[in-house]
């Protein structure tokens, strides 16, 4: 439900997936969204990226009226092109008869965000790795 609401590109439908009291702990945000205009303002930029996202592996945990999921994402942002990778945990709850986010975390893999620094000899010697 949560990425056919990011497929219509309408903020207000994604931000109306979470419950009343939910929390959205963004991806490219520092700032934690705790309300409705906070998700709203979140998401009216981040879908201008067109993302869509399929969840890679994930570990489900089932109670009574609520549920989580943990895992791991791949958004790939129709606008550019470009693929981020990311964790993620969402809890539902079962809010006015439709489950909702309550909790959704979101963060960049932290492997490979930092471009490894390498030396002009290093480089003069991947042609090795070529020519081998």
């Amino acid at each position: 439900l949560w990425n056919g609401a990011l497929a219509t590109k309408d903020p207000k439908k994604v931000a109306a997936r979470y419950s009343k009291e939910g929390v959205l702990l963004p991806t490219v945000s520092d700032t934690p969204r705790t309300d409705y205009p906070g998700i709203v303002d979140y998401f009216t930029n981040f879908l201008k990226l067109e993302p869509q996202g399929e969840i890679e592996s994930g570990n489900i945990i089932i109670g009574t009226n609520w549920a989580q999921d943990a895992g791991i994402y791949e958004f790939t942002m129709g606008a550019t092109g470009a693929k981020v990778k990311g964790r993620y945990t969402f809890v539902y709850v079962f809010e006015d008869g439709e489950w909702k986010i309550s909790q959704h975390h979101s963060s960049v893999m932290p492997e490979g965000t930092n471009p490894k620094a390498i030396t002009e000899e290093e480089v003069k010697n991947l042609f090795q790795l070529w020519n081998s």
